[in-house]
């Protein structure tokens, strides 16, 4: 599969990884008429749940037990699906990332079904097998799963067959700038509703706030490196550095681990595409290199430091690589606490 096409897709433009929080607000509906057995029990069991979705109202009567995760090049779907143990409700999952900062669940991922599905040219299941798959839930990194010009059915064709339909914090208008670590929770929040699991989703919400201020506050009042942040061997534009970092999630990430992005201003979308002389002229205090089903994303990081002898990184030799805790997803306190002992290592 070509790491160019997902990738731009679900980082970029078209994405993944803004201005309006889909799925930000969500709420539960309460069953009435206490003569209702039928309602008294589904009030009782927590349903039905409805969700504000990127202005969908989804209802929720009970758990979805046919899930389907479509692609854009992210494992935060699967993967909050997977944290809250609700692997066993996946039929049809396309995520996949090939490594994970948490031991066990790239080979948990790859393990789960794919519905063998054939899939389209923008590598993710198009229309006629979607519907063969007869899901009662669809999980799409944005809004750019549902849309029909791309092959995909619609959230309305959906709801057709009986269906609902989730598109993650951030990817209603699939611009992702102003993405952050709240954003996980809001999807472990919204997802744990769904499957009324709600008490699990809070236990992982609260570690991993627990996790960043514990590492925040080791860390505060002391100098913010500044930091590149890159995709290892990824080719999105025209130049050769063109899957560099600007905006999103990553920068709160960084911000709480303490450090800066060097690259913050170079785009007003989520990704840079810089000249290598660019690249070359900015100061780069370390290196937080992402590796997209990449197997050695560390080979990668030690290359561009070789090439930049002049970086403070390269002098220092500051990198780290990481893969899906960089991500919209549960495993961000994974992230923030491996970066700030990168650029901290005398607080930890």
């Amino acid at each position: 599969m070509s790491k160019k096409r997902p990738v731009a897709v679900a980082l970029a433009g078209a994405l993944c990884l803004v201005t309006t929080a889909c799925g930000a607000d969500s709420s539960t509906d309460t069953a009435g008429g206490s003569g209702d057995k039928a309602s008294a029990a589904a009030a009782k069991s927590g349903y039905p749940v409805t969700l504000e979705n990127c202005g969908v109202s989804e209802k929720f009567g009970e758990a979805p037990s046919r899930v389907v995760v479509m692609n854009g090049a992210s494992v935060a779907e699967v993967s909050t699906l997977l944290s809250l143990g609700l692997q066993d409700k996946i039929v049809a999952n396309q995520q996949s990332y090939g490594m994970s900062e948490v031991a066990g669940r790239a080979a948990a991922i790859k393990a789960l079904p794919t519905g063998d599905v054939k899939l389209n040219d923008a590598y993710d299941i198009p229309r006629e097998a979607m519907i063969g798959l007869r899901p009662d839930l669809v999980l799409s990194t944005t809004s750019y799963g549902f849309d029909e010009k791309n092959g995909f059915a619609t959230r309305e064709q959906l709801t057709q067959v009986g269906a609902n339909t989730y598109v993650s914090p951030q990817g209603c208008d699939q611009d992702t700038t102003k993405m952050t670590i709240a954003d996980s929770y809001t999807l472990l929040r919204d997802l744990g509703k769904v499957f009324n699991v709600g008490d699990r989703a809070e236990k992982i919400v609260a570690a991993s706030e627990k996790h960043i201020a514990d590492v925040a506050a080791k860390v505060k009042g002391e100098q913010q490196p500044k930091v590149m942040v890159l995709f290892s061997n990824m080719a999105m534009g025209g130049n050769d550095f063109s899957s560099v970092v600007a905006k999103g999630i990553y920068n709160d990430i960084l911000a709480k681990a303490g450090g800066s992005n060097a690259f913050a201003s170079a785009s007003e979308t989520s990704f840079a595409d810089l000249s290598k002389e660019k690249v070359a002229a900015t100061d780069v205090d370390a290196l937080v290199v992402i590796g997209y089903n990449d197997p050695d994303p560390a080979a990668y990081a030690e290359k561009l430091l070789k090439e930049f002898p002049q970086w403070p990184a390269a002098k220092n030799n500051t990198y780290v690589a990481l893969s899906d805790s960089m991500y919209l997803g549960p495993s961000n306190d994974l992230a923030v606490a491996k970066i700030a002992e990168m650029l901290h290592p005398d607080k930890f």
